[in-house]
């Protein structure tokens, strides 16, 4: 077998130990309390916003990377490129602001 077929079959085989463990050794009923669904909003609420300001910030740098080689390559139609860019970097940019009043909003619940 190729080596990197190796790491990767054992780097899954470990995943899968960690995610079953917890739930093999879980006590029934030990998870229903007010305490831990606060807790798994909390977690819930920073994961989204990270993954949403990741993403934002990944698609605003490729619009602005697009827009701007565009520019380069023909200096003459920067009027027309420049404003769907600036319109579209904040469609982007409105889509974290979404996650955000979400995140708040679950945040009230705690």
């Amino acid at each position: 077998m190729n080596r990197t077929i190796k790491l990767g079959l054992s780097f899954l085989s470990a995943l899968f130990v960690l995610l079953v463990a917890g739930v093999a050794f879980a006590a029934d009923g030990a998870a229903d309390n007010e305490f831990t669904m606060k807790a798994f909003i909390g977690i819930a609420c920073g994961l989204g916003i990270g993954i949403a300001a990741f993403g934002g910030a990944l698609g605003q740098g490729r619009a602005a990377s697009a827009a701007l080689d565009g520019i380069a390559r023909n200096p003459g139609a920067s009027g027309k490129i420049f404003t769907p860019m600036i319109l579209g970097l904040a469609l982007i940019e409105s889509l974290v602001i979404y996650s955000l009043i979400i995140s708040i909003l679950l945040l009230g619940k705690i």
